[in-house]
């Protein structure tokens, strides 16, 4: 069985703390961030969640300068910030990646080809293409620049997402793309591409069957494999099969106490 780049290199930064975490085979639970600010980032790193927050660019609030400031909060916490950005463009990478991103997560990825260029953006020549000028990302690595020069192509996790009917067709073939390190399955844009409506009831079987593939996919090729999960009980179970979680989301958590907490108040 083959492994990830990230595996297979001999650095151990402590800093990288979901990298290691995965390493370890430590089944780490993360989160995504959506709202805009320095002390979301921090107050959510400080939670206790394990290792990794996932700071969404694609579909949360947040702009160039609020991806910048959560990266650098959730970092100097001891946890990783990945960014997830709004597609697969070049320069949304090289700016997460700038601003000290511990990993990319790059949504609809339907193509190998696809898979590819996400990696050549993301490595330093000679595997790659990103280009250097940011002194930025070595304090969120907890080194200086030279260090990281010579590690980032090892200890970026570059993650893509599988989560359209097309993607699922070619999930194999995604999964082969060498530098890519980790699949991360979104259950809802794979239901609307799969069943054409959202949620997933998660029973269904094309819904079923389509995880199941991409599942087997990311394994077969030494590929660690995550999802997102809606609250703790489905994440205990989604743990059992994937090497890590993304559990809800900073907005769906202030909504839910809220709500469940003036319904006792009102009760």
């Amino acid at each position: 069985m083959s492994f990830p780049s990230v595996m297979t290199s001999l650095i151990r930064n402590p800093q990288l703390r979901l990298l290691n975490a995965l390493r370890e085979n430590a089944k780490p639970i993360m989160t995504f961030l959506g709202l805009p600010s320095f002390r979301t980032a921090q107050v959510v790193a400080l939670t206790g969640v394990d290792k990794g927050i996932i700071i969404d660019c694609e579909h949360g609030h947040i702009s160039d300068e609020g991806m910048h400031s959560s990266t650098a909060a959730i970092a100097a916490l001891g946890v990783s910030p990945l960014v997830r950005i709004r597609m697969t463009h070049s320069d949304l990478i090289k700016r997460a990646l700038d601003a000290g991103a511990h990993g990319i997560v790059v949504p609809q990825i339907n193509t190998a080809e696809e898979a590819e260029a996400v990696v050549q953006c993301s490595k330093f020549p000679p595997q790659g293409l990103r280009g250097q000028g940011s002194a930025f990302p070595a304090i969120a690595h907890g080194i200086d620049i030279p260090t990281y020069m010579k590690t980032a192509n090892e200890t970026i996790i570059t993650c893509v997402q599988i989560e359209s009917r097309t993607g699922v067709d070619n999930a194999d073939a995604i999964c082969a793309v060498p530098g890519v390190d980790m699949v991360f399955i979104g259950p809802n844009d794979l239901a609307l591409s799969i069943l054409g409506s959202v949620p997933a009831k998660g029973n269904e079987p094309d819904f079923v069957n389509a995880i199941e593939k991409i599942v087997v996919a990311a394994k077969n090729h030494g590929k660690w494999v995550g999802r997102l999960s809606n609250d703790g009980a489905s994440c205990k179970e989604h743990l059992e099969i994937f090497d890590t979680v993304a559990m809800s989301y900073d907005i769906r958590a202030i909504q839910s106490w809220y709500a469940s907490e003036l319904q006792v108040a009102r009760s």
